[in-house]
């Protein structure tokens, strides 16, 4: 509910796409959805890969150096991961949105960097013309929604 009010999310506009684990299908979790107007979708049965950006997400997780071989204990597992998605969100560039973070997208604050990328690429072509035959190169935007 607090996270809802602070990220201004109006009921009934927002879906939680959840696995089929027990407690994401439990009538506790159901209820508390239903209360703050937030709807709901699960995975399809025996197929892990139908949220790529979560799946995406977790492949990073598993796959940074820093990631250890085993955890000594929840605690521990839980302090790994919140270090994570911190930097996840707040200092890790995504191809998948232009190089941006999570966070630039999220509260919008992407594009005053992309304005200043695109004036550093216009520049670019007014110094050195002959290395842009084809024009200026195009920055896309960022889609105002994303889906799954």
């Amino acid at each position: 509910k607090e996270t809802a009010f602070r990220q201004n999310i109006t009921p009934d506009t927002l879906t939680l796409h959840a696995d089929r684990g027990s407690s994401m299908r439990s009538d506790t979790v159901a209820q508390l959805l239903v209360n703050l107007g937030v709807s709901k979708t699960h995975s399809r049965p025996h197929v892990s890969n139908d949220n790529p950006y979560s799946e995406s997400a977790f492949k990073t997780l598993k796959y940074r150096p820093d990631f250890p071989e085993r955890f000594g204990c929840v605690e521990h597992a839980r302090a790994h991961c919140r270090r994570f998605f911190t930097w996840y969100n707040t200092k890790h560039y995504h191809c998948g949105i232009e190089m941006f973070t999570p966070e630039q997208v999220h509260y919008g604050t992407w594009k005053k960097v992309y304005n200043i990328r695109l004036e550093a690429l216009q520049k670019a072509r007014e110094r050195t013309p002959e290395r842009f035959v084809k024009g200026t190169p195009a920055l896309r935007k960022i889609p105002a929604d994303v889906w799954i």
